[in-house]
Parts: structure tokens; C-alpha cells; sequence
């Protein structure tokens, strides 16, 4: 197994400026509840530029919502240096992936919103927005709408509008995931050359990100939550300023991060033995997280990594068919679902059911997704034997919605749902009504399906 040769130490002990303490966030709906943050500690000390990295759901944006003050904990506490969080943190300014600007407003006028609630003189304000979108590259747009610029300059006003409060720390949540490629990387230097040259007033930097060849090219620590109900499962030294971006402890480090975010079981000491301690383990879901991922997507995945000669590195994969993070991960964690794949030391591997799968025509290649669905898939095995037990072999969706809603949030218990009838309905395994929103067997069963056996 590939480990990551230590990086630099964590730097002397500062002072915190903000910090959470045991942070829990519960939502509860009738008799519904869900825990999606269970009991994370974080601090985020002067001079840190810190990423937050995790699974989809793992809560990422939501830890720097209550760390903004915008969305209240359910247990633990926010501190601002030490003293407990009342209300929003006037200390921090959040910079949003959707850009989040008034289309009525002109480039000053949004960057000066950000004032408003300041003791400033119109004049005041005035400079300060100048002077921020000087800072960020924008001058000579200032009386444009945002409807003239493209994504990238969108985002530059976002953050010129978070720079100009001067922010003591500055929170971003995926705020470069809707730039293209070359934008993305562009901004990301000049945000870069900003912070290291000490040209902007912000003492600390949180980053939420899925890229996590993103976070080890910023970041000076890489904070990775667990799966839902999410806790700090590592907390990682980051590479060398010199090393980012390039080489081989780059790459080292992209690849263990990944072989964590796609193994719960992985031995973190082993992989990064100059990570902080892990948090403890919490009790498994009752149902497992489906990827959601698209039949055309996986089987796709699958036949280009048979032709690949059935093993790649994950990371040099993602890259080669233009994918992020959370893509290649879900991809990934659907083909080790499905028993297609495995993933060994940062590559992905055939099995041989997956070789089988890859090399089979159309109906032997539904026959083996049947046979893995039924075998793997908790969700897709418990609605076929459900329905198997019903009057008429007929359900409605609703049922089998509430019963996920006791899991997972609405949206996610949905997208749960639309996955599993993606995969059953492919397998043959049921049918959908879509008008009524009811799933059924087309055929009284024979028997009952397999129960789940060992992998491989």
C-alpha cells in the first residue's frame, strides 16, 4: 500500500480565531430524524489556509454555514477567539459557489452591498469597492451588469464583495466547481498569490471543496469528513508550498486521500502516518449510500477501464476523462457496490465479474447487473421482496420514500430512491409507473431473490 512521506509540520500553536466545538446538526421532521454533523471539532488558527474535504453529504457546506453563523447548531458550540457564537459572525465573509449576485446591480454596487451594514460614508464605501475590485482584477467593469461577464469575472466579484468587509476569515464553498477548467485555475493562482503575499486583510482561509487535487495544491492542512452522519475521520499536513501542484508527494498525497474517500475500512496510519488522530467511528446507516450514478455512466466506466487492461490509478483516470473528485469517487464506489471493482492502493481493479460484465452483449451484461443488484444492493433487495409479499406485487413510492426519509434528508432520500429505481428497472428486477408513482413486478415471482452472499 502506497504511503505519503511527511510533509510539513502543522505550524506552532497560534491563536484560534474560530473554532468548532462537538458540533452536531440534527434535523427532524414528524418522526423523522437525521443527523448529518455528529460531534465535530475543528480550529482554524491565524496564517491557515485549511480544505475541507468529504463525500457528497458528509455536511461540508454545512459545517461552514454554522461556522458563519447562518445556520444554528443542534449541540456543541461556534468560538470565535474563545468566546461563544451569538448570531451571524460579522468576523468571516463566505464566498458561495453560485456567484449569488443582484443581476439588477452593476459590479460596484454588488461589491458595495457588502458595506452596507457598516459605519461608512457613502464616500467611504465608494473607495473601499474600487479599491477591492481593483484588487481583484476587475477594474474597468465597475458599471457593468453581471449579465456582461462571464462565470469567471462573476466570481471575482464575489469575492471582491467578501475582500471589502476585510474579513479576519474568509469561508468559501466550492466557490471555483462552476468555472471551467482554465478559469478555475487561473483564479485559483491569483487567489493564491493574494494570500501569500499578504496583499488581502484575512488572517485564515476555509476552503469546502470536492477537488481534491484542488486541496492539496492550496492548502496548508486538508480537514476529510466521514459519510454521513459525518465526523473528522482525518486531519492531514499539507505538502510543502514547493511540492503543490507537482511531483510525486503531490500525487502521493491526491492518491491516499482517495483511497480514503472511497474506503471506510482504509488503514489511515498506514496511508498517512503524519495524520492527527481519527475521531471514532458511528453507527453504520441502516441502508447504504447509493452513488448516484447513471446506468449509461457506469457501464461506460466499466467497458473504458477494461480497455485500460482492467486497472488504473484513480487519480490519472479522473484526469483523463475530465472528471472531479466526487465523480470518479462515485463512479468508483458504485463499480465496489456492484463487486465490479475494487480499489487497491489509490487504482481501481476489474474483477472478474466486472471483466465478465464489460465483455458481455446486452442481455448477459442486464443478466450479471441483476444477479450483483440483487446480491449487493440492500435497497434494490428489500423492494423486490417487498414487493414479492404485496397483494398485487404493486407498491407505492411513498412508502418506500418515508421509510428513507428516516435516513436521509428529503432531497438525498429522493435521490436515493430515483437511484435505486434506475438500477432495479435496468436490471429487470421491477418496473416503475411513473404517472403513479408505483413500482411493481411485471411477473408474479417464482421464487424469492437471492439473499446477499459474499463478494466476489
Amino acid at each position: 500500500m502506497a504511503t505519503v512521506s511527511a510533509p510539513n509540520a502543522r505550524p506552532p500553536a497560534q491563536d484560534i480565531l474560530l473554532a468548532a466545538r462537538a458540533i452536531s446538526k440534527v434535523y427532524e421532521s414528524g418522526r423523522s430524524r437525521l443527523v448529518v454533523l455528529d460531534q465535530v471539532t475543528l480550529d482554524l488558527a491565524a496564517g491557515e489556509f485549511v480544505a475541507l474535504l468529504g463525500p457528497s453529504g458528509s455536511g461540508k457546506s454545512t459545517l461552514l454555514r454554522i461556522l458563519a453563523g447562518l445556520v444554528p447548531p443542534s449541540a456543541g458550540e461556534v468560538l470565535v477567539h474563545g468566546t461563544p457564537l451569538r448570531g451571524i459572525n460579522d468576523r468571516v465573509a463566505v464566498v458561495f459557489q453560485s456567484f449569488a449576485l443582484f443581476p439588477w446591480l452593476t459590479v460596484l454596487e454588488n461589491v458595495e452591498l457588502g458595506l452596507l451594514t457598516r459605519s461608512l460614508s457613502r464616500a467611504e464605501r465608494r473607495q473601499r469597492a474600487l479599491a477591492a475590485i481593483d484588487l481583484i482584477g476587475l477594474d474597468g467593469f465597475e458599471s457593468a451588469y453581471p449579465k456582461e461577464l462571464s462565470g469567471g469575472m462573476r466570481q471575482r466579484v464575489g469575492f471582491a464583495r467578501a475582500l471589502v468587509v476585510e474579513p479576519e476569515v474568509l469561508l468559501m464553498d466550492e466557490p471555483f466547481s462552476a468555472l471551467d477548467v482554465l478559469t478555475a485555475e487561473n483564479l485559483r493562482h491569483e487567489l493564491l498569490d493574494l494570500w501569500r503575499q499578504r496583499r488581502i486583510p484575512t488572517q485564515a482561509i476555509l476552503i469546502v471543496t470536492h477537488n481534491i487535487d484542488e486541496a492539496v495544491a492550496m492548502a496548508d492542512r486538508l480537514v476529510v469528513l466521514s459519510p454521513p452522519p459525518a465526523h473528522v475521520r482525518v486531519d492531514i499536513p499539507g505538502l510543502p508550498v514547493a511540492e503543490r501542484g507537482r511531483g510525486t508527494e503531490h500525487s502521493r498525497l491526491v492518491d491516499a486521500i482517495y483511497q480514503l474517500m472511497t474506503n471506510p475500512e482504509a488503514d489511515v496510519a498506514a496511508l498517512l502516518p503524519v495524520a492527527r488522530p481519527v475521531e471514532p467511528g458511528v453507527p453504520r446507516r441502516p441502508y447504504q449510500m447509493l452513488p448516484p450514478v447513471s446506468i449509461g455512466r457506469l457501464t461506460g466506466f466499466i467497458e473504458r477501464l477494461h480497455r485500460l487492461g482492467g486497472r488504473e490509478d484513480m487519480f490519472e483516470l479522473a484526469r483523463a476523462l475530465h472528471l472531479e473528485a466526487d465523480e470518479i469517487i462515485a463512479l468508483a464506489e458504485a463499480a465496489d457496490l456492484l463487486d465490479f471493482a475494487t480499489i487497491e492502493a489509490g487504482d481501481i481493479v476489474l474483477t472478474p465479474v466486472g471483466q465478465a460484465f464489460a465483455e458481455a452483449d446486452v442481455l448477459r451484461e442486464k443478466e450479471i447487473f441483476r444477479h450483483q443488484a440483487l446480491a449487493h444492493v440492500e435497497l434494490i433487495r428489500d423492494i423486490v421482496q417487498e414487493l414479492a409479499a404485496t397483494p398485487g406485487h404493486r407498491l407505492p413510492e411513498e412508502r418506500i420514500l418515508a421509510r428513507l426519509q428516516a435516513v436521509f434528508t428529503p432531497d438525498e432520500a429522493r435521490r436515493q430512491l430515483d437511484t435505486a429505481i434506475g438500477w432495479g428497472r435496468y436490471a429487470e428486477a421491477f418496473a416503475y409507473d411513473d404517472h403513479a408513482g408505483a413500482l411493481y413486478l411485471e411477473e408474479p415471482p417464482s421464487s424469492s431473490p437471492p439473499a446477499a452472499g459474499p463478494r466476489g
